[in-house]
């Protein structure tokens, strides 16, 4: 049996719902509705057939969020997740580059890379150079200013772990941000790129291996074996072409407000809400999540 879970931008009533097991029964004819997780926010529908004309059949409903998914395993085991533009509202390297006057040149560089358009590596070491001489106080003030966790994510990651699922954190960004964000949502693995100075000013380098697409889902296989983890126990969440490959890898794979390239990748996208979301994706309802 295939779930899909219909989530709502404002409220699920039964119209929309109705309107939700219309759509669905265009694959299955014998689709039903399953049951409510929260009422008027999150409710699963059951059917069989083909997973993803289901879920596009679902996604052209207006502000509402779609996962569909095999029935089980429900609660995923393992989050992986990208930061940048995901787990935080901001592009970390844009907001730095601010601070040196450059955001403009390299937010257009970041943009075409999280399109795919550019090789990842290249553009990370282009914009970095371009960085060089910023003095290094400018990451804790840029942390302190600028960066902002999207709606939902501590929620997401703290209620995930204490059901007892292992979060990590991997970003093609810089180790100087995502461990001070991971420590701030709750992640307990980390991994990103290690930026390097000359004294007190960054050297306009980083350091090597980058990690890239490849490096992303290494570091979740890796994190799936330490764990003894099915290739299903794993959620994966990204918004760039970066994040394709672990998105591909991941028992379930989920694209966030995402770039075109991703959202085809993807089993399921969040166009609308929060990432707290994929709390009812996986059966969890509200009175279970752990904000804090």
């Amino acid at each position: 049996m295939l779930i899909a879970t219909v989530i709502a931008k404002g409220r699920l009533d039964d119209r929309l719902v109705d309107r939700a097991l219309g759509a669905l029964r265009e694959v299955d004819p014998r689709a039903s509705f399953g049951a409510w997780i929260d009422e008027g926010d999150a409710a699963d529908l059951h059917f069989s057939g083909d997973a993803r004309a289901a879920r596009w059949a679902l996604e052209d409903l207006p502000e509402v969020d779609v996962v569909v998914q095999q029935a089980e395993p429900r609660f995923r085991k393992l989050l992986v997740a990208d930061m940048d533009s995901t787990i935080i509202g901001q592009e970390c390297i844009d907001e730095l580059a601010d601070f040196a006057g450059l955001k403009r040149e390299v937010a257009e560089i970041t943009e075409r890379a999280m399109q795919g358009k550019l090789d990842f590596k290249a553009a990370l070491r282009e914009r970095v150079a371009m960085l060089s001489g910023l003095e290094e106080d400018a990451i804790a003030r840029c942390l302190a200013e600028r960066v902002v966790p999207n709606p939902g994510a501590a929620t997401l990651v703290r209620t995930m772990r204490i059901g007892g699922a292992s979060a990590l954190l991997i970003s093609g960004g810089f180790l100087s941000f995502a461990e001070p964000v991971a420590s701030m949502i709750g992640f307990d693995r980390v991994r990103a790129n290690t930026l390097l100075f000359d004294g007190t000013q960054l050297s306009g380098k980083v350091a090597d291996p980058i990690v890239d697409a490849q490096a992303k889902v290494d570091g979740l296989r890796q994190a799936r074996a330490e764990l003894g983890l099915a290739d299903d126990a794993v959620l994966a969440i990204g918004d760039g072409a970066n994040d394709r490959l672990m998105i591909e890898e991941a028992g379930l794979g989920v694209a966030y407000r995402a770039k075109p390239a991703l959202v085809e990748a993807a089993d399921a996208q969040i166009r609308h809400h929060g990432l707290d979301a994929l709390l009812w994706a996986q059966g969890i309802r509200k009175t279970e999540w752990v904000a804090r």
